[in-house]
């Protein structure tokens, strides 16, 4: 195992002059960091969608382009000598504006992933060389060149073995000498084409990465102090969690807290590295340790949301008392790669809920060709506008009392769907995301601030 932690900045954490200069403070009192995976500024990478979904109209194309002009001028400009950086940040953007030009004539997922790369790739040369000038011994590098995907553009899945080859041959020998600076979110498959781990993915590449360096730990900087009971800003009363097991901030991860990729804590569990949460704004507040296993295991943990849910529900009466239904459906759903998150059944139904794990961004959607597939077999009824409440925590569904104490604090709520019982860590339910919020404050009222 390395001796060094490999450090992750999120968007907001590199978003202007002032934001990378306190990273740069962070990773000055941290010698032991000698890895940073650097996401875009913030807001570039929407900019970069909305370009890559394909602006047929110049004027409004010019108008996304010089808003991503701005952004990162306004940061050189702070520089004491950021000629060199300014003309790989301007190479990059005629890149960009050669591309956004294409997906305007037709866009695709190869497309879409070159163009939306580019954020974190003009991201670094700024905060490489911001980091020389505060007399860091910095150098920024091209993670495509060690993290290696298959094709699978807009949701690639990593190559684990050769990216850990090129990680020892290339990244280790180089954090012996200096702090590298690289790229999240990004990598490139055996065509040397630029893929995307997926939207959120600058976690999960950095994870990827520190696995690969066999790091002594991950430090994931973001904009709030560590890992919550909930949302702040839903429920204002929300404490943080000094210590939290894998388990337990995977189902956060997964249901909806955005303070961590949903497959960040894979890597870093394969190989027991443990994972640290703060603020790059206020990092004297301290933050959430994640390990293999938590000092404490608390009944009730924390409350997620995820918002953007579709929900698909399948009825027929060929269902009852037969076999073999559910597997034809899931034939469909994996032919073409439909990811199913949620599921609950009935005697004539199913229903279910879809992933959503590409870049595109917004609700996932049931294709047409998949909906006609599936309506020879039954009838398909698609609801969108829905969010999942996932209530954490540990040994639930043994524990008498908890059921009715949760429910009960829902009785004035129609609830969709309910997932219980198939894990020890979580209750999750289905509503409209119109009450979604209200339902998460009255619950956090109920379970954590008595």
């Amino acid at each position: 195992m390395s001796t060094f932690n490999v450090a992750k900045f999120g968007g907001t954490s590199v978003a202007n002059f002032e934001a990378m200069s306190r990273c740069a403070s962070i990773i000055e009192s941290h010698p032991s960091t000698r890895l940073v995976v650097s996401s875009a500024c913030s807001g570039v990478t929407n900019l970069l969608v909305e370009l890559a979904n394909g602006v047929q109209d110049q004027e409004q194309r010019t108008s996304v382009l010089q808003q991503l002009a701005d952004i990162h001028e306004a940061i050189l400009s702070k520089l004491e000598n950021g000629a060199e950086a300014a003309s790989e940040v301007y190479a990059i953007l005629d890149t960009v504006t050669s591309l956004a030009e294409a997906a305007s004539i037709q866009s695709s997922t190869k497309l879409t992933d070159h163009l939306v790369a580019c954020g974190e790739l003009m991201s670094t040369h700024i905060l490489a060389q911001l980091m020389r000038e505060r007399g860091i011994n910095a150098t920024r590098f091209d993670i495509r060149d060690v993290l290696k995907t298959d094709s699978q553009f807009g949701r690639a899945e990593p190559d684990l073995e050769e990216t850990a080859q090129q990680a020892q041959a290339l990244l280790v020998p180089l954090c012996k000498e200096q702090v590298v600076v690289t790229q999240g979110f990004i990598g490139s498959n055996q065509d040397g084409d630029t893929t995307t781990l997926g939207r959120g993915g600058s976690d999960y590449s950095a994870a990827l990465i520190a696995e690969a360096v066999q790091a002594s730990g991950l430090e994931i900087w973001t904009d709030v102090p560590g890992i919550y009971t909930t949302d702040p800003r839903i429920a204002p009363k929300a404490a943080p969690i000094s210590e939290i097991s894998f388990s337990e901030a995977s189902e956060m991860a997964n249901f909806g807290a955005k303070i961590l990729h949903p497959s960040t804590l894979v890597p870093a569990l394969r190989h027991d590295i443990p994972v640290f949460v703060g603020s790059s704004r206020e990092p004297e507040k301290g933050g959430t340790w994640i390990r293999h296993h938590a000092e404490t295991s608390p009944l009730y943990r924390a409350l997620a949301l995820r918002n953007n849910q579709t929900m698909v529900t399948l009825r027929s009466a060929k269902m009852f008392h037969a076999y073999g239904f559910l597997a034809k459906v899931f034939e469909i759903l994996a032919k073409h790669k439909i990811s199913v998150d949620l599921i609950t059944t009935s005697e004539i139904s199913v229903s279910l809920t879809l992933d959503q794990t590409d870049t595109s961004g917004g609700a996932p959607q049931l294709p047409q060709a998949v909906r006609e597939e599936l309506e020879e077999l039954c009838h398909v009824e698609v609801e969108h506008n829905l969010s999942v409440v996932a209530l954490i925590g540990n040994n639930m569904s043994s524990s008498k009392g908890s059921a009715k104490q949760v429910f009960g604090t829902l009785e004035d709520f129609n609830l969709r769907m309910i997932c219980y019982g198939a894990s020890q860590h979580n209750l999750c339910f289905l509503l409209h995301e119109s009450v979604a919020k209200q339902a998460i404050q009255r619950l956090h009222q109920e379970l954590f601030e008595q």
